[in-house]
């Protein structure tokens, strides 16, 4: 049975409530139990913080272990160098998604210190990235 586990970066907790015009309806968790359960082949793990520092400790507590990370560092996708440093000193490959497609959005957000580093990026199909890149490790 394949490992993986979606990380979450800032503000995506607040999934169906924040700006539904460009994150949608639907909470993460609501999500989440949907994928879970087309998914029962995989282990399937979820975590999310609002705190840089918990993010780079969680990708180096699963970056040896599991088959894949599915990475949404939100905002800290275009500011954080460690989280870019921690995809790269890992071992398990990562997949960097956005709910949005993120070339429409702001200037800064058309850089990625992730990117780099990752198997690869989706972005822009809602939460349709987060199976698109699941099922990229199947």
């Amino acid at each position: 049975m394949k490992k993986l586990i979606i990380i979450n970066g800032p503000n995506l907790n607040l999934l169906g409530k924040r700006e539904p015009n460009v994150y949608g309806n639907l909470s993460f968790t609501e999500f989440l139990d949907t994928i879970k359960n087309k998914y029962s082949n995989v282990s399937l793990e979820h975590f999310q913080s609002n705190v840089e520092g918990e993010i780079i400790n969680k990708i180096q507590d699963v970056g040896f272990d599991y088959d894949g990370i599915v990475l949404n560092a939100a905002a800290y996708t275009h500011t954080s160098v460690g989280i870019g440093d921690a995809v790269k000193a890992i071992q398990t490959p990562v997949v960097e998604v956005h709910i949005s497609n993120t070339f429409g959005r702001e200037e800064f957000r058309h850089h990625s210190f992730i990117s780099p580093n990752a198997k690869g990026v989706i972005l822009g199909f809602g939460l349709q990235s987060y199976e698109l890149a699941i099922q990229s490790f199947l």
